[in-house]
């Protein structure tokens, strides 16, 4: 299985992750084209090279108008740009003109010591899906970094206790992070892999600088959207993960922990601005896991006093929401009574929808949970060609083992529409398949 391993020893950040990402595409070149071909207005992309204590990867350099949003305090251990949504608690308008001169040599905590004169323009979470929604990519990837800034949206909208509707980022910073986001969700879907994991999280520890004062490390937002992931602080004094690194992690990382058995085909590292006593960087790694492994949920409880037709209900409800698979066995319960096991196989990120369905559609009152470790076969569809229509077929394939089977939908409608038996268009699909092969 195609697999990407993301190692966080020094945190994550946007355009880290860009960059790490680009040294894995077989034309960096031609790539960074692409991505200045998405349409981000007023931004462009432009990979440089990048060395960090003898380690030498990419930079990917980000400006807006020409301007690459550095560091805003160069006191404290923080090099990226992202801080920008803590920016959009300000009370009064914007519209104002400065009646002071600041001429930014002096180290102060105004998020405003750019030496470009940009407005106070700032943008809801509206405007952003509405921007990404213009950009040349595919659906897809517009779906996907709709998701991640709706993350990072929802996670400010906590910390500052508002509705999402009333959170806004600043103009600078809005193209800037959209286009790490995009970039980021643009590149997956080039690369294609289809299994990500991520090493747990450095934080990096101290303070950082932003519009409502010193906060803590990891900033709040931040701290919002990687609940429940694995982070760690350290001794590096610094912001290392942004908020849009871990919006970015957490959309698409399906596990963390340790680097899984793989044979490794390309390595990228991904190099941030700031220089520490530690290389300052993402590193990725891309091949081949040894086997097809999957890990799942199984819910189970005895359940009696249902009808066959509750039952029936019941598993309709609980396919409807989220089980991957389930069935009743006949069971001998307590007082001989005759009663039936539920067995449900749901992921994780399902089991809370899963459990609440069991519980409001069966007559328990508990339910036991296990993990599961199971071996699973590589996955994949294709359509064939029959003398009657088009039929999909799925290929398993893994261990030395391959299978190809015509989906029954797809048997069953044909049969229908035409008045021929099932074994019928099985029979020509089979053929179509041998042909293909």
């Amino acid at each position: 299985m195609k697999t990407l391993y993301i190692e966080c020893k020094m945190g994550a950040a946007g355009d880290m992750l860009t960059a790490a990402l680009l040294e894995l595409t077989e034309d960096k070149e031609q790539t960074v084209k692409e991505l200045n071909a998405m349409g981000i207005p007023h931004v462009h992309f432009e990979a440089e090279p990048s060395e960090k204590c003898g380690i030498t990867g990419t930079h990917m350099r980000v400006t807006v108008d020409g301007e690459e949003e550095l560091p805003h305090d160069h006191v404290h251990e923080h090099d990226h740009e992202h801080h920008h949504e803590h920016d959009h608690d300000h009370e009064h308008h914007h519209e104002h003109d400065h009646d002071h001169d600041h001429h930014h040599d002096h180290d102060h905590d105004h998020d405003h010591e750019h030496e470009h004169a940009h407005h106070h323009v700032h943008h809801s979470m509206e405007d952003i899906t509405s921007l990404i929604n213009s950009l040349q990519v595919s659906d897809s990837v517009k779906a996907a970094a709709i998701q991640v800034y709706g993350s990072i949206a929802r996670a400010e909208a906590k910390v500052h206790n508002k509705p999402v509707t009333d959170i806004h980022f600043h103009e600078v910073g809005t193209f800037d992070a959209v286009a790490d986001v995009v970039a980021v969700c643009y590149l997956m879907e080039k690369l294609g892999v289809k299994k990500i994991t991520a090493s747990p999280i450095h934080v990096g520890s101290g303070t950082v600088h932003c519009a409502h004062g010193v906060l803590p490390v990891p900033a709040p937002a931040t701290a919002e959207i990687l609940k429940d992931l694995p982070i760690y602080g350290g001794k590096i004094q610094g912001e290392l993960c942004t908020p849009t690194g871990a919006a970015l992690l957490r959309h698409f990382a399906g596990s963390f922990g340790d680097m899984p058995v793989m044979q490794t085909e390309k390595i990228g590292y991904g190099m941030g601005f700031k220089d520490f006593p530690v290389a300052n960087c993402v590193r990725v790694f891309l091949g081949e896991t040894a086997s097809a492994e999957d890990t799942v949920l199984e819910l189970n409880c005895n359940v009696d006093d249902m009808t066959g037709e509750d039952l029936g209900f019941a598993l309709e409800a609980i396919y409807e929401a989220g089980a991957r698979e389930a069935f009743f066995t006949p069971v001998q319960m307590k007082k001989n009574r005759p009663g039936s096991l539920l067995t449900v196989i749901v992921s994780e990120d399902k089991a809370e929808e899963v459990a609440k369905a069991i519980f409001t559609h069966t007559t328990t009152i508990g339910i036991r949970r296990k993990v599961c470790e199971r071996y699973v076969l590589e996955r994949s569809f294709d359509t064939v060609s029959t003398p009657y229509g088009p039929v999909r077929v799925k290929t398993s394939a893994g261990y030395g083992v391959t299978k190809h089977k015509a989906e029954f939908d797809d048997l069953s409608a044909i049969a229908k529409e035409k008045g021929i038996s099932l074994a019928q268009v099985r029979a020509a699909a089979e053929d179509a398949m041998h042909q293909q092969q």
